[in-house]
């Protein structure tokens, strides 16, 4: 084994210290094309919390984690993810550093079958999902295993899109909008899920309309409005009706 994938080898092995400071973006600016849709956005993740980000539709939710992933390459500012710098890299190397990333749109493969979609999201990370793991937790994805993505409804492509992230066993999940099209049954069940993945040391940003949802299981939490982050508290905080009618009311 070559020195460098040996050192890869050691760091992915390493677990994150519970509460370490794992993803600091700080002072992100971000385009599409002339338009600034970010305007100097930072927040923090430290293992083992679920922080939501919230805000109304077109604040720049998607667009912070897109910068995030590489996807939306931010043209000023610093994304740090266990101290090593993001902005620059391919979303697939950042991928293979530890972050999966659940879309908002799904984009599972349409022409892939259930269990393609779910082996092909393998980084070769070390850890506990597998696609048996993802049936568990799923149980509806079980019976459509050799089901082409075309022809799940919206709700099953959800499920499907987040059992593909865990598949990259992350250290940090970038979940954007994950309870949309689910029933209550299976929202009810992610709640649990994501309270159980934090539980075992895994960091969580989530995105989400569901106000909630994510007030239910996040601890902390950000609301971006205008492409600016306009508060951050705890969810106690977050929950105080003067702060949703002030950032959050349509």
């Amino acid at each position: 084994m070559g020195r460098r994938r040996w050192c890869e080898t050691i760091r992915w092995c390493v677990q994150p210290i519970w509460g370490s400071e794992m993803l600091e973006a700080r002072d992100m600016h971000a385009f599409y094309g002339r338009s600034h849709v970010l305007q100097g956005v930072s927040l923090q993740v430290h293992a083992g919390e679920l922080v939501c980000l919230l805000g109304r539709n077109g604040a720049g939710k998607t667009t912070t984690l897109r910068s995030i992933m590489g996807l939306t390459a931010p043209r000023r500012g610093s994304v740090r993810f266990q101290a090593e710098e993001l902005v620059g890299q391919p979303p697939f190397r950042i991928a293979r550093r530890g972050l999966g990333y659940v879309d908002q749109s799904r984009r599972i493969f349409p022409d892939l079958t259930v269990e393609d979609n779910l082996v092909v999201a393998r980084t070769g990370r070390p850890g506990r999902w597998s696609t048996a793991e993802v049936y568990r937790r799923f149980p509806e994805l079980a019976p459509l295993r050799h089901r082409l993505g075309r022809h799940l409804s919206g709700g099953e492509q959800r499920m499907l899109a987040i059992g593909r992230a865990l598949m990259g066993n992350p250290l940090l999940l970038l979940c954007d909008e994950p309870s949309e099209g689910l029933g209550p049954l299976v929202v009810a069940r992610l709640g649990v899920l994501l309270h159980d993945l934090v539980q075992q040391g895994l960091a969580i940003l989530l995105a989400e309309q569901n106000l909630r949802f994510a007030l239910d299981v996040a601890t902390r939490g950000y609301i971006i409005d205008k492409g600016q982050m306009r508060y951050e508290g705890t969810v106690a905080a977050l929950r105080r009706e003067e702060v949703i009618s002030q950032y959050l009311a349509i």
